[in-house]
């Protein structure tokens, strides 16, 4: 590639009916400008693209991290719903197994009231016929005496 030095440098065979020295030289000077200022802002661009490219490699290893972490994010997040979820399961189940118990152990209790009220009952009824029975002996002693005593009546 063409160098603005070499533009500068540049030196021409003079020939016979060639072109006016001045003309070429002052040419060759706005060309050599010119191109210094197109050489300068192609390695001004040429540094800006590597800067960019550079910057564009730092954001896609940033997005490459993000999209990683918002992976294990999403797993994290998917983990702990499934382990509340089961958990929750646990603790209803386990609600559920107390509950039935508890249930069931109020349901025995009713049972065994149910037995005392009626063994009660039972000797409540015994005690009953046992009392009347010995009321009953005890009116027939009663009479029995009082007929055994004697009249005053018939005196």
């Amino acid at each position: 590639m063409i160098t603005p030095l070499d533009i500068e440098n540049k030196e021409f065979k003079r020939g016979i009916r060639g072109y006016k020295e001045d003309e070429v030289d002052d040419f060759l000077d706005e060309i050599k400008e010119d191109f210094e200022k197109i050489y300068k802002e192609n390695i001004e661009l040429r540094d800006k693209i590597n800067m960019l490219s550079d910057q564009i490699s730092k954001y896609k290893g940033i997005e490459e991290t993000l999209k990683n972490t918002l992976v294990v994010a999403q797993s994290t997040a998917e983990e702990v719903s499934m382990n509340a979820s089961k958990k929750s399961q646990l603790i209803i189940e386990d609600s559920e197994l107390k509950a039935r118990k508890i249930i069931e152990q109020a349901n025995n209790q009713v049972i065994n009231i149910m037995k005392e009220y009626e063994e009660v009952r039972k000797e409540f009824k015994l005690f009953k016929s046992r009392f009347k029975s010995m009321l009953g002996e005890q009116i027939k002693t009663i009479d029995e005496i009082f007929e055994e005593m004697p009249d005053s009546s018939a005196e």
